[in-house]
């Protein structure tokens, strides 16, 4: 998995998203150093959302301390306040996010995928946060 996210992560700096990927870029909590990973952004009924596949990571609690950060694709950099999604809805956003990437990420759901009930991607929506993002501006080139 280290490899792939490597790999995403480079061909995403270079300007080709693979799957809807980018770079998240979000201050740190404690240091307020830009801390960078690569994130699938999926778009469901025009809204978009980031999703923790691997569950309360650095980054998700980054991103409840910043309130947003940037997203990088290439040389482009929108930047984005973020708000977390409640548990209860998140079963529709879980069953989009893994019917996309399911091969990438399913292996972090416990058995959970696009096929699974409600009951069960709501079980699950605690282990992974959600995010809804809206776009603030264009921040332009990144440095």
């Amino acid at each position: 998995m280290n490899v792939l996210n490597r790999l995403v992560a480079w061909t995403t700096r270079r300007g080709i998203s693979v799957w809807g990927s980018r770079v998240l870029a979000v201050r740190g909590r404690k240091s307020g150093e830009w801390r960078r990973t690569p994130v699938n952004l999926l778009t469901v009924d025009g809204a978009q959302y980031l999703v923790a596949p691997r569950g309360h990571v650095q980054w998700t609690h980054n991103m409840r301390a910043a309130g947003g950060g940037e997203l990088h694709l290439g040389k482009h950099v929108q930047e984005f306040t973020a708000v977390e999604v409640a548990d209860d809805a998140k079963p529709a956003l879980l069953r989009a996010y893994l019917k996309r990437w399911k091969a990438e990420v399913g292996v972090f759901f416990d058995g959970v995928g696009p096929d699974s009930s409600d009951a069960e991607l709501r079980a699950a929506a605690p282990k992974h946060p959600v995010f809804r993002i809206t776009t603030t501006g264009f921040a332009g080139p990144a440095a």
